[in-house]
């Protein structure tokens, strides 16, 4: 749900680059886990709130500057089972990482290794199909054609020479 940037201030508090639509949502959740490389543990935030447009949060136990630092890269989620369902025609990025990618003729670009944010809208980065490299696939509503979660592909109107 982000991952820690920078430390802010000299009690201990971070500033967080949110992967949320609302920034300030991560709030919700008084039990974070934080982590890197899949290593995780849980952490209480004590406080939290909008400065400009980061989250900056204190956690229980990260008291001066040095312990906020020493978090500076870490991930931080939240359990999946503490999510609300995801609305009609939304998705969760972790569900869509790993779906087979094919365009309207069928050809396979690949799966969903990773999202990226690029302010305008959101990327799919596809590897592993028919072609070297990796396929950039814009998320919008006109080329993201279907998202079957079920059977793990996404069909997309997007050429295989783009």
């Amino acid at each position: 749900m982000g991952r820690v940037t920078v430390p802010y201030g000299v009690r201990g508090w971070i500033k967080i680059h949110t992967l949320t639509s609302d920034p300030e949502s991560l709030s919700d959740y008084p039990v974070w886990r934080i982590g890197r490389n899949g290593s995780w543990r849980e952490v209480r935030a004590v406080a939290s709130r909008m400065q400009g447009s980061s989250l900056v949060a204190q956690l229980e136990g990260i008291d001066d500057r040095e312990a906020a630092a020493s978090l500076r890269g870490s991930d931080i989620a939240v359990l999946r089972s503490e999510l609300p369902p995801a609305e009609e025609g939304e998705f969760y990025w972790a569900d869509l990482i790993g779906l087979v990618v094919v365009n309207i003729e069928q050809y396979e670009f690949g799966r969903v290794v990773r999202i990226l944010q690029t302010g305008a809208n959101d990327v799919l980065v596809v590897s592993g199909g028919g072609r070297d490299g990796e396929t950039l696939i814009p998320f919008i509503a006109n080329v993201i054609k279907q998202v079957d979660l079920k059977s793990g592909r996404m069909v997309v109107d997007w050429g295989e020479d783009y």
